[in-house]
């Protein structure tokens, strides 16, 4: 008798609690004011506007920076134009890589959230995605990156690498990848010079 009294007191609460739970209403959220806090991180800024560094159309030259010495020059061309108008730039390139054709495709952003440059790189010769995420350097003339490299040919996965690109004039710039793991110097192991094209 008293454990079915206990019963019925403790369904009455149940039934109580849950229909004051019901007649609660849901919290108002002002959405208006949501979106205005949100356009810190939605909205291009400073940092968006030094990706037109990067738009136009490249004559390229690319070496790989060996023990003996850099190779002879490769040549290719490089587009950069806007993916998002004001936020994202797609690149696509093409050339040779060891006398090998090499097309490749990337993208390249700033995320406010982040705050950081981020991309995103695939290409012909593998079937890798590359990716990084780096800040301008406090001169304005650098943006330093890293990642990671799986090197499928030496079994080694998520090696660092750090992507340099360095603004020489408005007509000129260089990529710089570098292979950490290999020591504190000469981490350098491939360079890619762009020039302008003219016209």
């Amino acid at each position: 008798m008293k454990n079915s009294r206990r019963l019925g007191i403790f369904a009455t609460a149940a039934i109580a609690c849950a229909a004051s739970l019901a007649a609660a209403e849901p919290p108002q959220v002002d959405i208006g004011a949501e979106l205005e806090k949100a356009k810190r991180w939605t909205t291009p800024g400073a940092n968006h506007k030094e990706l037109e560094r990067f738009l136009g159309q490249w004559d390229t030259e690319s070496r790989m920076m060996l023990p003996t010495g850099p190779t002879a020059p490769e040549k290719g061309t490089a587009t950069y134009s806007w993916l998002m108008e004001g936020r994202w730039l797609k690149g696509e390139s093409s050339g040779t890589m060891m006398g090998f054709p090499i097309r490749t495709f990337g993208i390249l952003g700033y995320d406010n959230f982040k705050m950081s440059y981020v991309t995103a790189n695939v290409n012909s010769f593998d079937t890798t995605l590359t990716t990084s995420e780096g800040d301008m350097d406090p001169s304005g003339k650098a943006i330093l990156s890293y990642g990671t490299l799986d090197e499928y040919l030496t079994g080694e996965h998520d090696k660092m690498v750090k992507y340099v690109w360095r603004f020489i004039s408005a007509d000129e710039m260089v990529l710089e990848v570098h292979d950490l793991p290999i020591g504190e110097k000469n981490t350098q192991v491939i360079e890619i010079r762009f020039k302008r094209r003219k016209g």
